[in-house]
């Protein structure tokens, strides 16, 4: 049976706008019958993954999402003096190594996709700057959808750079095999990365996300500014140079996160050390790090209030339901505490124990540490 680490965070930020919807304003959900402040899982993740505290404590084991990799092979080896032709066929081969290859059609489409009305028989013009003989680069140096390409292979790639630099190509069927398991890289353990081409070199994710959602209702409201022209004197104009608005609000957000920590020794092939610093680097930012929207608009940097983490074998759940009736009065963090225990105790004792123990802090009363929450998930 697999061993869980649940964590139960609760976060109070100023006004921010930490996570933007496609009009700019600040997400929110309904829940509980009223609107609440949302930040998405996807933002957090990538605030951790690309966070100091990962970049510290997992030095070397930390991936890159990119579509763009060919592209920055290529100009790696152009700006070391290897000639263009060369660099952009060792670079195409590297993003077909994560990529298949478009199957061409008898009639040399790509893809069998027909040909447009009139041009039966006719070459296609070439565009700008491209002979009839060449392919573009563009594309074909770019992959269709991001990718997770994990710490070993992002070793394996600046070693064979290298190699092509000092004169010595790396053979087709050596770069063919650029393309891992995935395993061995503290990010795509945790996080997980899908390939729809290549299927056997999916990861599942060892930690599990959930949106933070404000433990209280929320009213998003607009900040209007103006910007003044330091070298207006005011003489003829006294207006403002720009005026605009932006969307804001302020909460304390309750967060949950599972981890697997099964999953995670394997999808870290089985290293101990490793899956610790991993864990602890991943609570630490957890606690720590802020999503970067409007951070230097608002400086809305803020650290958890309380977490409570637990540890066992018992079928995960989140503590969501405790704020299905959002929190109002004059204490929010402590009512959204008492609320969280609370909710813990009672569902022990109509499902049985989820955990076999746990550790928690809490600023507003200094009980616990964060050094000892790190112990505790890493031990």
């Amino acid at each position: 049976m697999s061993e869980f680490i649940q964590l139960h965070l609760l976060t109070s930020y100023p006004p921010a706008n930490l996570n933007r919807d496609d009009l700019g304003r600040p997400k929110t959900a309904m829940f509980g019958g009223s609107q609440r402040l949302r930040v998405s899982s996807q933002s957090l993740k990538r605030a951790w993954r690309t966070s100091d505290v990962f970049a510290a404590s997992l030095e070397g084991q930390i991936g890159t999402r990119t579509k763009v990799l060919g592209t920055n092979v290529l100009e790696r080896l152009t700006e070391k003096g290897v000639a263009q032709e060369r660099a952009n066929t060792f670079a195409k081969a590297v993003v077909h190594a994560f990529k298949k290859e478009k199957k061409k059609s008898d009639d040399g489409d790509e893809g069998g996709s027909a040909k447009k009305p009139g041009t039966r028989g006719k070459k296609e013009k070439p565009a700008d700057g491209a002979s009839p003989e060449t392919e573009p680069t563009g594309s074909s140096l770019e992959f269709d959808q991001l990718v997770h390409v994990s710490a070993a292979e992002l070793a394996k790639i600046d070693e064979m750079i290298k190699r092509v630099v000092a004169g010595d190509d790396p053979s087709p069927e050596e770069i063919s095999h650029l393309l891992s398991k995935g395993f061995g890289s503290a990010d795509v353990a945790l996080f997980g990365r899908m390939l729809a081409e290549f299927p056997d070199k999916n990861i599942d994710a060892a930690a599990q996300v959930a949106h933070a959602l404000s433990v209280h209702r929320v009213t998003v409201e607009d900040d209007f500014f103006t910007a003044v022209d330091d070298l207006n004197k005011g003489e003829e104009d006294r207006g403002a140079a720009h005026m605009g608005t932006v969307e804001f609000a302020a909460a304390l957000f309750y967060q949950y996160v599972c981890i697997n920590r099964d999953y995670l020794l394997r999808n870290l092939e089985g290293d101990e050390e490793l899956a610790n610093r991993t864990l602890r680097a991943f609570v630490e930012a957890c606690a720590t790090v802020s999503p970067s929207g409007k951070q230097n608009t608002f400086g809305s940097r803020a650290r958890a209030s309380y977490l409570l983490a637990e540890r066992g074998e018992g079928q995960p759940r989140s503590l969501s339901v405790a704020f299905l009736k959002a929190v109002s009065g004059d204490d929010i963090l402590a009512d959204a505490v008492s609320a969280i225990e609370k909710t813990c105790e009672r569902m022990d004792k109509v499902y049985g124990p989820c955990a076999r123990e746990h550790r928690k802090f809490n600023v507003a009363t200094g009980e616990g540490t964060l050094a000892h929450i790190l112990d505790f998930v890493a031990k």
